[in-house]
């Protein structure tokens, strides 16, 4: 089927490049629950966020689906985000504002509310939107962006309709569509073209263009009951579900907006109170039918999600608009204290929670109850999360739980540079053959174990990147693991050391295996011992490029 939208779109972030600029924006954020200002670092006070750099950060955002109200010159936008420009129907809404906000312009975005979101800046501005988008301007609206509530099934379609009511074609409508009454469409009972209104699951006929009312509440008795089947056996499509309810604590397989509660029946009443006809039941699966979308009432509690955020290693500008939108987007921000410094500022709604750097599994126990209460969490973590950090402490937390609710959370890792990748980017290339990743730290496994490993990773020859290195309860352990490495390797074998990577006070330093040294090592530091093959390249004036070749010598 086609049709499928590029994804729901959060709250839009409004970019500022003066003082001048933040009481305009200020009105514009009010207008909305969860709209953030971003203004640029050392021009701008009293911004939610801050940016270094404006084509780099707006290009960012724009790669994260994320809607942009930018109050600057709309050639400026446009330059910056040219080279990103490909597909209309993906892009988020860019919206140029004037400073005073004297004008508001849609510039890209037509297929996925633009101009609404342009009127209802220009509303809350006082003054008028300049849509230019012919459409909108001939009729007042556009059929391949539909008011919520409601789908197009066939988006191509969509727009051929646009174009013959553009070329002087009449349409007669078959349903309830109230925006178009709205409308100056030029309608006729006797028209060719014909728009149906339906949730019934069916493909056009010739001349038709079929919109889905979002009118089906689904209830699963079961959650492993099949809704495609139910959905099926009700004549409906699944563009038409409003949301599925489900039993509390259910994990549902299913891409449709789902969610919980005690009792379902009772739910369901709740959702469609005055249902347009009997309750279809098939196999677990009960679909009501609501007479309009405006009648569907939301029952029960959302679902919950909950995203495991990379921050990468420190520098907001290597911060990826992934982790950015998951951040924006959260009611609940949980972590260690200096990487809730790192992800912030935060907004006055999102709830912080912090706590010790040894709690992980009580975060993580913590991040599922609240997202089982329907809330959106995130959980920061320093680097990439999978990478000696949160995630698996989540995925620990969450196998073999007692909470059923827990399996019901929608639940999302997202990736973050690791503070080897970091410090490697800034040597050149140490990781660039086959690498081991082995951390010091003996508080989650015996120290034999890691000493296995290391001696493995010796004799293999690979590339070994050392987190947690040492710390006051660890004094002699760094000692110990260089000492089983030099028993494969040479003096000279290359050795780097990122100290601070991404963060204030950031070194880089370059040595060899005989002649490094303890004292040049602490927690905030990553030690890559190079293989057999790890290089190094002269440079003036800097610490020498390090690279390990891609090929390796045979026999």
């Amino acid at each position: 089927m086609s049709g499928e939208s590029a994804g729901p779109l959060g709250a839009p972030a409004i970019l500022i490049l003066g003082q001048g600029s933040l009481a305009t924006a200020t009105r514009i954020r009010d207008a909305f629950s969860a709209a953030t200002i971003h203004g640029l670092a050392g021009r701008v006070e009293g911004a939610d966020r801050s940016f270094d750099g404006f084509g780099e950060h707006l290009r960012d955002l724009y790669r994260a689906d994320v809607p942009l109200v930018v109050l600057c010159a709309a050639g400026i936008v446009i330059r910056a985000l040219s080279a990103l420009l490909a597909d209309k129907r993906a892009e988020p809404p860019v919206i140029a504002v004037a400073e005073d906000g004297s004008a508001v312009v849609p510039l890209l975005g037509g297929l996925r509310g633009a101009n609404a979101l342009a009127r209802r800046i220009a509303t809350a501005l006082g003054t008028t939107a300049a849509i230019t988008t012919t459409g909108e301007v001939r009729f007042g609206l556009t059929l391949e962006d539909l008011p919520e509530g409601y789908a197009l099934r066939d988006k191509a379609a969509g727009k051929r309709f646009m174009s013959d009511l553009l070329a002087g074609a009449t349409l007669q409508i078959d349903g309830d569509a109230p925006w178009i009454d709205r409308s100056k469409l030029a309608l006729a009972q006797d028209a060719a073209l014909r728009l149906v209104v339906t949730p019934e699951d069916r493909d056009a006929a010739a001349n038709e263009l079929i919109v889905h009312p979002r009118v089906v509440v689904v209830a699963l008795a079961d959650p492993e009951a099949d809704i495609p089947t139910g959905l099926r056996a009700a004549g409906l499509s699944p563009l038409a579900v409003a949301f599925v309810l489900a039993p509390n604590g259910a994990a549902v397989a299913t891409d449709l907006p789902l969610r919980f509660a005690a009792d379902v029946e009772a739910a369901l009443r709740d959702a469609v109170p005055d249902p347009m006809r009997p309750v279809v039941r098939q196999g677990g699966v009960a679909v009501a039918l609501a007479r309009s979308p405006d009648q569907v009432h939301p029952a029960g509690k959302p679902r919950g999600s909950l995203r495991v955020v990379g921050l990468g290693p420190g520098d907001a500008s290597l911060l990826a608009p992934a982790a950015r939108a998951a951040l924006s987007r959260a009611q609940d921000i949980l972590g260690y204290g200096p990487y809730l410094k790192q992800g912030g500022p935060y907004l006055a709604d999102q709830r912080v929670h912090e706590s010790d750097n040894r709690e992980e599994l009580d975060r993580a126990r913590h991040a599922f109850r609240l997202a089982a209460e329907g809330r959106d969490v995130a959980v920061v973590s320093s680097g990439d999360p999978g990478v000696f950090a949160m995630a698996a402490a989540v995925m620990e937390a969450l196998d073999g739980a007692e909470e059923p609710a827990w399996h019901g959370v929608r639940l999302q890792v997202v990736p973050g540079i690791s503070a080897a990748m970091g410090a490697a980017a800034l040597a050149g290339a140490p990781l660039g053959h086959d690498f081991a990743l082995i951390s010091l730290s003996d508080n989650l496994k015996p120290w034999d174990i890691i000493a296995r490993r290391l001696d493995a990773a010796g004799a293999a020859d690979l590339v070994v990147a050392l987190y947690n290195p040492i710390s006051q309860a660890r004094p002699t352990q760094f000692d110990e693991a260089i000492a089983i490495l030099r028993r494969h390797r040479r003096p000279e074998t290359v050795v780097l050391l990122g100290h601070n990577v991404g963060r204030a006070g950031e070194r880089l330093t370059v040595t060899t295996l005989g002649a490094l040294k303890p004292e040049q090592v602490d927690m905030r530091t990553v030690v890559i011992v190079g293989s057999s093959q790890t290089r190094t390249i002269a440079r003036a004036g800097d610490t020498p490029w390090v690279y390990t070749p891609r090929s390796y010598p045979k026999g």
